[in-house]
């Protein structure tokens, strides 16, 4: 067996001619241990990861934004219906691991900001009805940037979206 694997091997990195002349060659040498190299990345419990509120606006939030509206927007109430819930369990998420942010409440900032505008926007995502949805959105969207405002961070301004950044995702309505 241990003969067989040699030849294999020799076979595998092209090591001399044929099977007869791997089988006379001498067993390979050992190879030198070498020690373990340490790790690229420290393991996840050595370095603990903090967001900060950009990245978890970033990441969670507007990505949802976005497909909230182009669901909306290619009328695909389904999918209009999982981005709201998805984009409300993002804010719920963040409001929860950073409860303030520059001194104001998120939470209290969010339900100001967005309940009027989720709400209009999942009465017209159960009426089927674009205009409204787009109407509702657009407030979504101002609720948004009036967020952004009162903290101080007029300079992030979100829009309506007008074209998909998910060139891998579908949006029109399946029938």
């Amino acid at each position: 067996m241990k003969r067989l694997i040699q030849v294999a091997i020799a076979v595998a990195l092209g090591l001399g001619g044929s099977a007869a002349s791997a089988q006379t060659a001498p067993p390979p040498a050992s190879p030198t241990p070498v020690a373990p190299r340490p790790a690229v990345v420290p393991p996840p419990s050595a370095v603990p990861v903090v967001m900060t509120m950009g990245d978890l606006m970033n990441t969670l939030v507007q990505p949802r934004h976005l497909k909230l509206g182009l669901a909306g927007q290619a009328q695909n109430w389904p999918l209009a219906k999982y981005a709201l819930e998805q984009l409300r369990a993002a804010l719920a998420n963040i409001a929860s691991a950073k409860p303030k942010f520059a001194g104001f409440p998120v939470g209290e900032l969010v339900d100001l900001a967005l309940t009027p505008p989720f709400n209009a926007v999942d009465a017209a995502i159960k009426q089927q009805d674009a205009q409204k949805f787009a109407s509702a959105f657009a407030q979504v969207t101002q609720g948004c940037n009036a967020c952004h405002m009162e903290l101080n961070h007029a300079f992030v301004v979100i829009k309506t979206p007008d074209t998909s950044a998910f060139p891998n995702q579908d949006f029109s309505p399946k029938r």
